[in-house]
């Protein structure tokens, strides 16, 4: 398995990539080969920093000069800064030198680049990310989270079919149960978008479509994929990680109020322990890029190098498991269902 990391992208770059690329290369055997794609004196400096020997066969240090940060516009800046690590470390993929690319940095132009690079998979007008939330079941993907935030009904009907390829083969799941983001669950409710979607997927041969789902579904109901736009999605994974986010520090503040609540809270270490990291997006890591031809993992821009570390844990498993060349069978699938009127 060898996999390129975007080394220079995310808010606290390169510390935390390197970080995350030593525990990685120390926890995952089947991690071959890592490149570190970056400005190669910045590299070096941080490398020795945080003691990761570059004399190691597992590692390479792949220079690209230019740097798009996370403020500028993703699709512009991937075709004005050619040799940015992002842009590199892509077409290591592109090549086939590298089997996936992660990157915590600007998630527009990862999308861009991966979409110019690597071309879309047959059968895939537009790429989605999918991006898992823990719910009272296991994990619910929120697909698409925001590379397509104009998107058709028939984007999300291909979101459904990869979704839910994703989710068995990668998750577990045996048979995924996909809903549709609405403003209600009667099956009339919706804009003439989510309507005309609902129609489509009503049709769509290999899922198990459950309908419509409201908000509150997403962590009560047993749920694996949920379908919206980009635009939709992006707004629902921020206002879930901000509430999270709120939860948490007003939790703290209460139990801080009282020398007997602090006494509590400390019995209860454990459970607000593994609260914490069964919230935390650092535990999940990073988020597929589902549609593209090849690997492309999208972490959050202010990635931990926990988070960096299990973005690449997420980068192997979905190689590992053949996604790609399954949901291009699931998709041939439901085409060849649906030209036979089955």
């Amino acid at each position: 398995m060898k996999l390129a990391l975007d080394a220079m992208g995310g808010d606290h770059a390169p510390g935390v990539n390197i970080g995350g690329a030593i525990d990685a290369l120390r926890l995952y055997p089947k991690l071959r080969h890592l490149y570190l794609v970056g400005d190669e004196g910045q590299l070096k400096a941080e490398c020795a920093r945080q003691g990761l020997d570059l004399h190691d066969r597992r590692v390479s240090l792949v220079h690209a000069p230019e740097v798009i940060s996370m403020s500028e516009p993703g699709a512009k800046t991937v075709r004005r800064k050619k040799l940015s690590s992002i842009n590199v470390a892509m077409d290591l993929v592109r090549d086939g030198q590298a089997d996936a690319f992660v990157s915590a940095g600007n998630t527009g132009a990862a999308v861009a680049s991966a979409t110019l690079k690597l071309r879309t998979l047959n059968g895939v007008d537009r790429a989605g990310i999918a991006t898992a939330i823990p719910n009272e079941y296991g994990l619910c993907s929120i697909l698409d989270a925001g590379a397509n935030p104009e998107a058709k009904p028939e984007h999300l009907v291909a979101y459904a079919v990869m979704g839910t390829a994703f989710a068995k083969h990668v998750l577990g799941v045996r048979n995924p149960k996909v809903g549709l983001m609405s403003n209600g669950e009667e099956d009339e409710k919706g804009t003439t978008f989510t309507k005309e979607t609902f129609k489509l997927l009503k049709q769509t041969p290999g899922i198990h479509f459950i309908g419509n789902v409201e908000g509150h579904d997403l962590f009560e109901t047993e749920l694996d994929v949920v379908l919206t736009d980009g635009f939709t999605g992006n707004v629902m994974l921020k206002t879930v990680e901000s509430t999270a986010k709120a939860v948490s520090k007003w939790l703290k503040a209460e139990i801080t109020a009282s020398p007997l609540r602090m006494l509590g809270a400390l019995i209860a270490k454990g459970a607000f322990t593994a609260l914490k990291e069964k919230s935390s997006y650092e535990t999940y890591g990073g988020s597929p890029l589902l549609g593209v031809n090849g690997v492309v993992i999208i972490a959050h821009g202010s990635s931990s190098a926990l988070a960096v570390r299990n973005a690449i844990r997420v980068g192997i498993e979905t190689v590992e498991h053949r996604v790609n060349p399954r949901i291009e069978e699931a998709l041939a699938a439901v085409r060849v269902a649906l030209e036979s009127g089955d």
